[in-house]
């Protein structure tokens, strides 16, 4: 992991270190998964990110970003699996 972490740093990336109970605002939540703040609301409320409300503020656990953020990731690999063997059916390669 240190070596990873290294060579993100040498490649010129910014690093950000979060212990995985931190628990994350939604402007943190949404910079984390590079989507709007409005946009992380909506999956907050629809259920598909749990968190809680400290008074009128949404709180999101990091590991429950961290679930959200593998599932989509699965479930996007996978659709451009899908595609891709939709492409070879049908040819497209050979173009």
């Amino acid at each position: 992991m240190l070596k990873d972490i290294l060579e993100a740093m040498a490649a010129g990336h910014s690093i950000t270190i979060i212990p995985q109970h931190a628990e994350l605002t939604t402007v943190e939540a949404a910079d984390i998964l590079n989507v709007s703040r409005p946009y992380l609301i909506k999956l907050l409320e629809s259920g598909e990110i749990r968190f809680r409300k400290v008074g009128t503020h949404r709180r999101i656990m990091m590991e429950d970003l961290v679930a959200y953020k593998e599932k989509s990731d699965r479930q996007s690999r996978a659709a451009m699996d899908e595609l891709v063997a939709l492409s070879e059916e049908l040819g497209l390669y050979d173009l």
